[in-house]
């Protein structure tokens, strides 16, 4: 029998028992000029691109289980999306669909996904393009996971937290006329106080080489990639962040970002007179987010990773109720978005229109949506939401998670869209109008989040 060279054999050796690895990679996934762009209410298509954008992969490995965290700089995720990039991950690493966990960062100057519901549709994605995308997508997110795989080296794993409170706001305001406005204006004399609050912690997860060389920053912050705007590509202030930490650790690092639990909380500071736009704003926000992780850099603590483990439950959420009367309503706003001569809808008439006719089209059907915990050890764990989930909820689990460091990935494993707090559907406004999930389905979330948090901390105690 012939045998392999020894230098094969050391490429091929599996981990040595307790050790962790790692492997990280990036992937562009910038679609081509012409595809219709996604985030708002009318149809626009790219003309250019001011930065690239990206499937950024982190793996990890620990005796002999693996777990792949992906961000994707696209508007969401759809649950037909995430099987088929599961499938095709399975097949190329061999990690189990069940242990992939892949989230969006919200950039409002992505592409459209098709499939997501009648907006989307209307909106574009059923055009060539958009469907060539789509059906493309999955390919190259499975080719960032698998260079990650491939990538794969024992690592030293820190964490640490920062806390930024200057670029995050709630965009929900009580008003002087006793109602809740929803992106009221800056300097409005109307506003009374803020609905809401924001959560201005800024974990961070680094890891390094044995021989300390940097690998991968998971960067998690909960605020609403709007600020660019325009026919051109771009990730918004995530470009800027991955840029900035690239320069301080080097190009082979990759910085993989998430956006946590920020349904309602955007960029804009109504008490400040100063237009808060542009890839100049996205610019400024990625400077003041990289500066307070590097600020976090010399407290980072070096952690032994316990065991990796992962759980995930799908859940039902409820519709919310609407009548044959709805629905004739929505089919009328649409009829007259489409008529050029017909008086055009207000804003709020479009956003119930579209949210009802994709309710309908759920036949009664529950929202089936998935919850997925990847855990390491007793510090740290990664959840996913599956929505534009309201602040308050991402601080319930957090406040109640048992790991020490929790991060939320909201527009994860696909996503059903607006999911807001119980305390915010009697208030109205943009976000409760929009939502395809009754009242309580985020306090589902929560509790299923906790329950899982609980199981795995529990079980890496053992």
């Amino acid at each position: 029998m012939r045998l392999a060279p020894w230098f094969l054999l050391l490429a091929v050796a599996p981990a040595s028992a307790g050790e962790l690895r790692i492997g990280a990679a990036a992937v562009v996934i910038t679609p081509p000029a012409g595809t219709p762009m996604a985030g708002y209410y009318s149809a626009r298509a790219a003309e250019g691109v001011h930065d690239d954008l990206f499937a950024k992969a982190l793996v990890l490995e620990k005796d002999g289980v693996k777990a792949a965290l992906v961000a994707l700089d696209l508007i969401s995720t759809t649950r037909g999306l995430v099987e088929e990039a599961r499938r095709e991950i399975t097949k190329s690493t061999g990690t189990p669909g069940v242990n992939i966990m892949i989230s969006a960062t919200h950039s409002h100057t992505g592409p459209i996904l098709s499939g997501r519901g009648v907006r989307e549709s209307f909106l574009g994605g059923g055009t060539d393009l958009a469907q060539r995308y789509v059906a493309e997508l999955p390919t190259k997110i499975a080719r960032a996971v698998e260079q990650a795989d491939k990538a794969l080296k024992p690592a030293r794993l820190s964490l640490g937290r920062g806390k930024e409170e200057t670029i995050a706001f709630n965009r929900r305001y009580h008003m002087k006329d006793g109602t809740v406005g929803w992106n009221p204006g800056k300097l409005n004399p109307n506003i009374l106080k803020p609905a809401g609050t924001i959560d201005p912690e800024v974990p961070v997860a680094y890891f390094e080489s044995a021989d300390k060389k940097p690998l991968a920053t998971y960067v998690n912050y909960a605020v609403h990639l709007d600020n660019v705007g325009g026919l051109q590509i771009s990730a918004d202030m995530p470009y800027t962040l991955s840029k900035l930490l690239a320069e301080f650790k080097g190009p082979d690092m990759v910085t993989v970002y998430t956006t946590g639990c920020c349904g309602d909380v955007n960029h804009i500071n109504v008490y400040w007179a100063e237009p808060q736009k542009g890839h100049e704003n996205a610019a400024r926000m990625g400077i003041v987010l990289a500066a307070e992780v590097l600020r976090t850099w010399p407290g980072l603590k070096a952690v032994e990773p316990g065991a990796l483990r992962i759980k995930r439950q799908t859940v039902p959420l409820p519709l919310p109720k609407i009548t044959a009367d709805d629905v004739s309503k929505a089919q009328d706003v649409v009829n007259r978005l489409k008529d050029a001569g017909a008086k055009k809808p207000t804003f709020l008439e479009q956003v119930q229109a579209f949210k009802v006719l994709d309710v309908q089209g759920r036949e009664g059907k529950p929202n089936e949506v998935e919850v997925q915990v990847v855990a390491l050890g007793r510090d740290v764990a990664w959840v996913s939401l599956p929505g534009e989930i309201f602040v308050e909820l991402g601080l319930a689990i957090k406040q109640d998670s048992p790991f020490k460091y929790t991060f939320l990935a909201e527009l994860a494993n696909g996503s059903i869209g607006y999911i807001p707090s119980r305390r915010a559907y009697p208030q109205g406004n943009y976000e409760v109008v929009s939502a395809r999930c009754a009242e309580g389905s985020g306090e589902i979330l929560v509790a299923t989040a906790l329950k899982m948090l609980k199981e795995l901390y529990a079980e890496n105690g053992k």
